[in-house]
């Protein structure tokens, strides 16, 4: 097998040309996806934001009800309390000492009016959240509803692409393995640089593919002659006769459809 550097220039513009086409089929069949595996990753991550926010919501409304508990028994100790000063009270040998178990019975009973506004509050805020708790159900069921709608398009695409898509893929690398380096490096810089991914065009009607500046004619017959590598000066594109671009067409027309 000869080396890279052996081959002709016209089998490196062939090679080169192939793999835009191979490359240019991966992009039509990404393409079909569209937005697709975007809009499911955005959807998966709302459906698991909705649901990490009901676990907060659950976990809230749990505290708030050991909160009521706590206060319920800081009640009963109150009243208990309240019952124990009430009793010294009939014991009492002075005002003093009466005076001051009424202070401590009046100290415990603003402890439990305060326990009980406060258990009023956290009734309140559990309804609150509870009601938010159900519109987040709402939400979440329709954003599962629709994940599962997008996911199965989805599914059903790459069902459709992904065994043709990986072979491409593999034809791609195997065809750069045939290319110098340079050459696969200028051609993804360009691909990357210019519209559609297209870094290799053919000459048409006198001008580059997809362009709408004339080629000299002289330059015409350069890229014709296939002896060099030759680029458009205002789009960058690796140029390409309309002949030789025709036969590569044909021939990788037929390997797709085996896929």
């Amino acid at each position: 097998m000869a080396k890279k550097n052996d081959v002709t220039v016209e089998e490196k513009l062939r090679s080169l040309y192939d793999l835009q086409l191979v490359d240019s089929r991966i992009d039509e069949i990404r393409n079909v996806r569209g937005e697709l595996p975007l809009e499911v990753e955005d959807l998966e991550d709302e459906v698991a934001g909705l649901n990490r926010r009901l676990e907060k919501l659950e976990a809230d409304i749990e505290v708030i009800e050991n909160d009521i508990k706590n206060k319920k028994n800081q009640i009963e100790e109150s009243k208990s309390t309240i019952k124990k000063y009430s009793e010294q009270q009939k014991n009492v040998r002075n005002n003093r000492e009466f005076n001051a178990l009424s202070k401590e019975i009046e100290f415990q009973e603003l402890e439990i009016e305060l326990s009980e506004k406060h258990i009023k509050e956290y009734k309140a805020k559990i309804e609150q959240k509870k009601e938010v708790i159900t519109q987040t159900k709402e939400k979440l069921a329709e954003r599962e509803a629709h994940l599962k709608h997008k996911k199965g398009e989805l599914d059903e695409i790459l069902k459709e692409t992904e065994k043709e898509e990986q072979a491409l893929i593999e034809k791609s690398q195997e065809y750069e393995k045939n290319i110098e380096e340079r050459l696969v490096t200028a051609y993804k810089r360009i691909r990357s640089n210019v519209k559609n991914g297209l870094a290799v065009v053919p000459v048409e009607r006198g001008a580059s593919g997809g362009s709408f500046f004339t080629i000299p004619p002289q330059v015409i017959m350069e890229i014709a002659g296939r002896k060099k590598i030759i680029t458009d000066e205002h789009s960058g594109r690796i140029l390409v006769d309309e002949e030789l671009a025709k036969e590569e067409q044909e021939k990788m027309s037929s390997m797709f459809k085996k896929f």
